[in-house]
């Protein structure tokens, strides 16, 4: 095994296969696989809570990037998807009683065929005309959760029993420590599951639909079903990280749901890289944490420059636009991208390639 890569020699099917073929990357693995089991030994509730906000989002930003990165079928109707999910999954496991893994696990269902019905035009549709579709979607599913009355029992909102599992009850005193390992073990199952799909022949068709979609039908791939296929499994795990939300925080309003976070979404694995599980992850880490830097130097200048925290909201909208801006014009493929030229610089250093 080489210590770095200087190209793809694989002598065996194994090889070719694995998902790591240097001593580098499985380093790096490693160093990853420590920090994440030391974080919450190291972090307050406050940044635990936010790691675990990163967790959800990870797993629901590489939803969205298997459709519109891998797919090439554009999306605006994510929240309405995290509504699905999280609405769900309570009303199975608080109104009807069953588990809460099983109520989870038919959320994930319902979540990925609502999301095929509202992926159906995009069997006609394609680019802006698509995202107006699916734009449609978030607003109907939307208007739904605020109007529907039986979803809330008129309430506006559902309160949410706390977690338990076959015996184990999340402790309040070790809320965000316990919940941590559970959004982990599900944030790591969702990215090892979406980067063994692409090397897979479903996973292959996605991404010969996303480069052109004539070619790839006339090589054999059935365009309707890889599409519908495609919505399906980004709704379904958007649709597990609404049920993880909606146990998480205890409380699901539609307030979580709406254009917003649809638009924060998209620009996770815009600003992450499209068409990248790794960028996804990236995206969504960037992305979360962006505000919350942002609040904490508005506070810590409060004294020498008082109306930042004032107009703190709409620094951060200008923050959040002018982000996705610059990483359009300087770096389109995001910071899965900047990630890999660090890599190869590092890699042929002190040569320039």
């Amino acid at each position: 095994m080489a210590a770095t890569a200087t190209g793809i020699h694989h002598r065996s099917y194994s090889s070719e296969l694995s998902l790591r073929a240097t001593k580098a990357e499985y380093f790096r693995l490693g160093l990853m696989v420590v920090v994440l089991l030391v974080v919450p030994f190291v972090l307050d509730n406050y940044w635990l809570s936010i790691a675990n906000t990163i967790l959800i989002a990870v797993i629901g930003a590489v939803g969205l990037n298997i459709l519109v990165g891998y797919t090439g079928q554009i999306s605006l109707g994510q929240g309405g998807f995290l509504a699905v999910g999280a609405y769900t999954s309570v009303i199975i496991s608080d109104r009807m009683g069953l588990p809460v893994p099983v109520a989870i696990a038919l959320a994930v269902l319902m979540t990925a065929a609502v999301g095929t019905f509202f992926g159906l035009p995009g069997l006609r549709l394609k680019g802006l005309y698509l995202a107006i579709a699916t734009l449609a979607s978030q607003q109907i599913i939307e208007f739904v959760i605020r109007r529907w009355g039986w979803l809330t029992e008129d309430q506006g909102f559902i309160d949410v029993e706390r977690l338990e599992v076959a015996g184990f009850r999340v402790e309040r005193t070790l809320f965000e420590q316990q919940w941590y390992w559970i959004l982990l073990a599900f944030a790591v199952l969702t990215v090892l599951t979406a980067r063994n799909l692409f090397r897979t022949g479903l996973g292959r068709s996605f991404m010969a639909v996303r480069d052109q979609d004539i070619a790839a039908e006339a090589i054999g791939v059935n365009l309707a079903r890889a599409k519908l296929t495609a919505f399906a499994v980004s709704s379904g795990f958007v649709g597990l990280a609404g049920a993880l939300t909606a146990h998480y925080t205890e409380i699901v309003t539609w307030e979580r749901f709406t254009l917003d976070v649809s638009i924060l979404y998209l620009a996770m694995i815009i600003v992450g890289g499209l068409g990248s599980i790794a960028g996804a992850v990236y995206g969504a880490i960037f992305m979360t944490l962006l505000p919350v830097l942002i609040r904490e130097a508005a506070t810590s200048i409060r004294d020498v420059a008082p109306f930042l925290a004032s107009q703190l909201p709409a620094v951060q909208n200008a923050v959040f636009g002018l982000t996705i801006i610059v990483f359009l014009i300087v770096e389109p493929r995001g910071l899965d991208r900047i990630w890999q030229r660090i890599k190869d610089y590092v890699r042929f250093w002190p040569f320039r390639y």
